[in-house]
């Protein structure tokens, strides 16, 4: 078979003309696009790489902060139920405390009410007594018997001893006004020379004297001057008497009662008015 030479060059020449229309006109525009769509899409995947990391950065920023939140949501929730539970516990302790109070008080005051009525029992028993004594005394008084006592009171004014006649001597002679003798009964003019001669002689000076009487006393004389005192009467019995009652009785009221002491002979009270 014969080859022809022409027919192939030509058919070779129309090939190479073809690929170079290709290459110039369609290849490279080709191979030109997909160079700028692989750069864009570079562009786009670093872009969204980019994004991606940003994102992936605010997630962990947003669970960081959600994490602290949570913690100081917790921290906050325990600090407010301690603070709760503090609050109630106090509150409970103070509720009682308070009970506990009001019961102690309560106890305090029913006790010092029931010594209160013990002892307001005690005293009016104790006045009444003494009232009936004073009362029956008083009736029972008469002018002999006051005239007894004023022998005795007149006996008394010198057998005083050294403290207490100094201390009225002194009274009887600075007083500016004259010595009073009170008794229940009036005196008998026999009686006043006798207590006037008794203290003339006791105090070795001239007494100035009134005599007054005074109702209010049971059985009894008494000689005051100067803020001093002397008396003799049987309302002093009765009144040393009344006092050792009443301490016996306050004696009862502490917690460790103290042996009563022994009560003492009456003697003539010498005492400030």
């Amino acid at each position: 078979m014969l080859i022809d030479w022409f027919t192939v060059g030509a058919q070779a020449l129309n090939f190479l003309i073809l690929v170079w229309l290709m290459r110039r006109f369609l290849y490279k525009p080709i191979l030109h696009a997909i160079d700028e769509r692989e750069k864009h899409v570079a562009t786009e995947l670093a872009n969204a790489d980019a994004k991606k990391a940003e994102a992936q950065k605010e997630h962990d920023e947003f669970e960081r902060k959600n994490a602290e939140f949570d913690q100081q949501r917790a921290a906050l929730l325990s600090k407010a139920t301690g603070e709760a539970e503090a609050e109630r516990q106090r509150l409970l302790d103070e509720a009682r405390k308070a009970a506990v109070a009001l019961s102690l008080k309560r106890q305090e005051t029913l006790r010092n009410e029931e010594h209160d009525l013990h002892q307001a029992i005690r005293r009016r028993t104790q006045q009444e007594v003494f009232a009936i004594a004073r009362k029956a005394l008083t009736d029972l008084a008469t002018t002999s018997l006051e005239e007894r006592l004023g022998e005795v009171f007149t006996r008394r004014l010198r057998e005083m001893d050294g403290k207490a006649k100094q201390g009225l001597g002194e009274a009887l002679k600075s007083a500016s006004d004259p010595a009073v003798v009170r008794s229940a009964f009036d005196v008998p003019a026999e009686q006043r020379a006798a207590i006037q001669n008794a203290l003339n002689e006791t105090f070795s000076a001239e007494i100035r004297v009134r005599f007054e009487t005074e109702p209010d006393l049971v059985s009894g004389i008494e000689l005051t001057t100067n803020g001093q005192k002397v008396a003799w009467s049987i309302a002093d019995y009765l009144a040393s008497l009344e006092k050792g009652v009443d301490e016996l009785l306050k004696e009862k009221d502490k917690p460790e009662a103290k042996a009563e002491p022994k009560p003492e002979e009456p003697k003539p009270a010498t005492k400030s008015q």
